[in-house]
């Protein structure tokens, strides 16, 4: 899924390769980093070329594992084409100037650089002339219905020519300025009845209106704003919750309906269509002719049918550089792989895209939160999970989820009020803990407080914060400590540093980054922007980067599911979590399938 590019960089060594679709064979050749080779191109070809025409009939009798395990001899074939390769690459001699003999300038004569006076330059004379036959018809007739006054025509013409191009560009100007004085005085007359006409307007009254602006008036009420006179919050679980028969602790996955049976009629219409034109056998044997396999694709084939695919990627709001990335990738793929009997390019295409897609949503390494806290529990010490990202994509509103789906899998919570920028951040984690506390009072667990807020207030160090929170946590025996960090764009230098700060003093075990679904081509710059100031910015040898993601606001995006795959793409780390909704239950777990599903729906 990643074949788009063919070089891969480790250490002090860089590797290209190059792959063989249709004998399923990749050629690699390696080579120090620091070295500027610029015949390995040319070399892996012929390589490529060589291997394949010297053992062309073994790989058909055999198969490329049949001939790998035996013997074969290319050695001397290597060393032929690596000599020829080296030789080619010196024998380029460096590009030589033109000399002025050479060159365009010389073949002109000084008598056609002479411009006279009145005359027009001969270059634009020409383009004039290569303007379309109509506009010179048009001309003529305009000219022959003109030239009634003669002499007016001829007496103007002859004064224009007497004048210098100083006096008659000072003549247009003053022309042009008297047609736009009239114009102006013109449009002021007209304005002012319409002006007249403002001043009697209305203001609108609505019919479901309420004329009486006292019943709309709030400013007077006892209890807004008032802590103290407010009555004590009465706090419905169901209503909070909505889901009543949904199971405590679980998370569960993404659901979305495909809509392949709609999308099998369509092909069926597709390619009946064509026959029914051509009518009789002809048709028929035009549909058989695009759908018989034992062909080997091409990248003329494919070219069409990926361009496409890369217009519905964007479409669906993937970045456009990885959507041309994932073509290209595919392309490498499937170039020169013989098609099965009855497939067409577009649904082998699609198939390897499908393919792609699912492997890149599932990463190799999967982030397991319950596994990883109990293993925390088991060493005496609090699970630590940092969360960071741009202003307003729902950090603070997601942790508190995230607070809920632990509780009720039976571990304690600790929230470290780390936002001590926005206004309202520490006020807007405490509401959440009394809801979150009202759903699960400490009568329910022993006793205990499931879930607690640690805050000092506003305009303090986000770090020093961070550490006094876990230090407490460990005291009391919290299992878990969320750390919630302020918004921030990732140009901003100074913030990142400090972000950069937090998570090297704190060393976290979970740093998640969380980003909406809505974004598109910013997805791929906020990803890279932060992991590269997190490396930047910090003073350990292996600086610690994004471990996961979280992607809010998924239910308002529909079908357009790209940036799962744009974040995935740029970071290679899982999504973790999935934001659904505005209740603490609408938290779910990525369902690799149904995100492509939804992605590849027309």
């Amino acid at each position: 899924e990643r074949g788009g590019n063919n070089s891969f960089t480790h250490e002090a060594l860089t590797l290209k390769y190059k792959l063989d679709n249709q004998f399923e064979l990749v050629f690699v050749v390696g080579f120090q980093k620091i070295l500027t080779l610029t015949y390995v191109d040319k070399l892996i070809d012929d390589v490529h070329k060589e291997f394949r025409d010297k053992y062309r009939n073994e790989f058909q009798q055999k198969g490329a594992l049949g001939i790998l395990n035996g013997t074969f001899d290319f050695k001397d074939d290597f060393l032929r084409l690596l000599r020829e390769a080296e030789e080619s690459s010196k024998v380029r001699a460096p590009t030589v100037m033109k000399t002025f003999e050479q060159s365009m300038k010389s073949q002109k004569t000084v008598k056609c650089m002479i411009e006279t006076r009145g005359e027009k330059p001969k270059e634009k004379v020409k383009n004039k002339k290569n303007k379309g036959s109509k506009k010179e018809g048009n001309e003529a007739v305009t000219v022959s219905s003109k030239a009634a006054p003669g002499e007016k025509q001829s007496s103007a013409t002859g004064d224009k020519e007497e004048l210098t191009k100083d006096e008659i560009l000072q003549k247009n100007r003053e022309e042009f300025f008297k047609r736009h004085m009239k114009a102006g005085e013109k449009s002021s007359k007209s304005s002012k009845p319409d002006a007249q006409k403002e001043k009697g307007k209305k203001p609108r009254v609505w019919d479901l209106g309420n004329s009486n602006a006292k019943v709309l008036d709030y400013s007077n009420s006892t209890t807004n704003g008032n802590s103290e006179a407010s009555p004590v919050e009465e706090f419905d679980p169901d209503m909070a919750l909505r889901d009543r028969n949904r199971e405590p602790g679980r998370l569960y996955d993404l659901e979305y309906e495909s809509d392949e049976e709609a999308e099998e009629e369509k092909i069926i219409q597709n390619t009946s269509k064509p026959s029914t034109k051509k009518g009789g056998l002809g048709g028929m044997f035009g549909m058989l002719k695009g759908l018989v396999g034992s062909k080997s694709l091409t990248r003329q084939d494919m070219d069409p049918v990926l361009e496409k695919m890369k217009d519905h990627l964007i479409a669906k709001n993937v970045a456009a550089e990885i959507a041309v990335q994932l073509c290209e990738s595919v392309a490498k793929k499937l170039e020169g792989k013989v098609m099965g009997t009855f497939t067409t390019v577009t649904s082998t295409v699609k198939q390897a895209l499908q393919e792609a897609l699912v492997q890149i949503l599932q990463p190799q390494r999967r982030v397991d939160v319950l596994r990883d806290v109990m293993d925390a529990q088991r060493h005496r010490r609090p699970y630590v999970v940092t969360f960071c990202g741009v202003n307003g994509v729902g950090k603070s509103t997601n942790l508190a989820k995230i607070s809920f789906w632990l509780i009720e899998n039976g571990f304690s919570v600790l929230i470290a009020a780390c936002d001590t920028f926005r206004a309202g951040a520490v006020e807007q984690l405490r509401t959440h803990t009394r809801r979150l506390n009202a759903l699960h009072p400490p009568e329910s667990h022993g006793g205990r407080s499931m879930v607690q807020l640690y805050e000092k207030g506003y305009g303090k160090d986000a770090a020093g914060i961070a550490m006094e929170a876990i230090s407490y946590a460990r005291n009391q025996g919290f299992d878990v400590v969320l750390v919630d960090t302020a918004g921030r764009m990732q140009d901003n230098a100074p913030l990142m540093t400090a972000l950069a700060k937090l998570i090297a003093v704190n060393a976290p075990d979970l740093v998640l980054f969380v980003g909406e679904a809505l974004v598109g081509n910013e997805a791929v710059d906020q990803l890279v922007k932060f992991n590269k100031a997190l490396a930047d910015h910090s003073m350990a040898q292996t600086p610690r980067l994004i471990d996961g993601i979280v992607l809010t606001k998924f239910d308002t995006i529909d079908d357009k599911v790209g940036a799962a795959i744009s974040m995935t793409y740029i970071t290679s780390k899982p999504i973790v979590f999935v934001g659904t909704g505005q209740t603490y239950c609408d938290l779910r777990s990525l369902n690799a399938k149904a995100v492509v599903a939804a992605l590849m729906k027309a």
